[in-house]
C-alpha cells in the first residue's frame, strides 16, 4: 500500500453527518495531544495532512484521510480538562457514535502516552472496544522519552493496569526515531489486503 497517496476527505462535527461507509475505516483514538495527528502525518510520510497543535483539545470533529482504499480516521481527543463540560459530552458523544455506527471499521488503533498510566478515558475506551467486540491495537506513543529501564517498568505496569493486555498487539512508537512505524503500516497494509483478495 502507497501511505504516501493520502489525501485529506472530509471532516464531520455531528455523527448525522457523516456519510455511507464507502471505504474500509482505521480509526485513531486517544486523549488530546496523545499524537494522533503527528501518528497520521508520519504514517503518510506528510508533514501537515494533518493538522498538529501545541494546544490539546484542537481536533474537535471527526477527520477522514483517504489512502487508496481506506480511510484513516482521526477522532476527537478525549479527556482534555480545559474542555468545557458540553463540549467534552459531544466529543465523547461523537466518538462513541462514531463506533457504534454501522461503518466497516477494520481496526481502532487506541493511542496511549508510554510515560503514563492510562487515565480513566483510556480505560473506558479500552473497555469499550473490548466489550464492543471492535479489533484494536495498543499504540505507546512518545516512547524515545523514556530510556530503556523505564520502559521495562512501564510495559509491565501496563500490563497489571490495562483488562488482557497480554492479548492486546501493542506497538512503542516515537515520531522522533520512527520507531514502531512499519510495524503499523504492516499492520494497516495486511488487513486492507487481506480484505481486496
Amino acid at each position: 500500500m502507497n501511505f504516501q497517496n493520502a489525501e485529506f476527505s472530509a471532516s464531520y462535527g455531528k455523527i448525522s453527518q457523516f456519510p455511507k461507509p464507502e471505504k474500509m475505516e482505521f480509526a485513531f483514538i486517544g486523549r488530546s495531544n496523545v499524537g494522533k495527528s503527528t501518528l497520521i502525518n508520519k504514517l503518510v510520510n506528510r508533514k501537515s495532512l494533518a493538522r498538529v497543535s501545541a494546544v490539546p483539545g484542537k481536533t474537535a470533529t471527526v477527520n477522514f484521510y483517504a489512502v487508496g482504499d481506506i480511510f484513516l480516521v482521526d477522532l476527537p481527543g478525549y479527556g482534555y480538562a480545559k474542555t468545557s463540560k458540553s463540549e467534552q459530552e459531544r466529543l465523547k458523544k461523537l466518538i462513541a457514535g462514531y463506533l457504534a455506527a454501522d461503518r466497516d471499521i477494520r481496526l481502532v488503533i487506541q493511542l496511549l502516552d508510554m510515560r503514563h498510566a492510562p487515565s480513566q478515558d483510556d480505560m473506558q475506551m479500552i473497555n469499550q472496544l473490548i466489550d464492543n467486540q471492535i479489533p484494536f491495537i495498543i499504540v505507546f506513543t512518545k516512547a524515545d522519552k523514556l530510556n530503556k529501564t523505564e520502559r521495562i517498568a512501564r510495559m509491565q505496569a501496563f500490563a497489571q493496569e490495562i483488562p488482557c493486555f497480554e492479548d492486546i498487539h501493542a506497538i512503542p512508537f516515537s515520531s522522533k526515531t520512527s520507531e514502531g512505524l512499519e510495524v503499523l503500516q504492516e499492520i494497516i497494509s495486511e488487513i486492507a489486503d487481506d480484505t481486496e483478495e
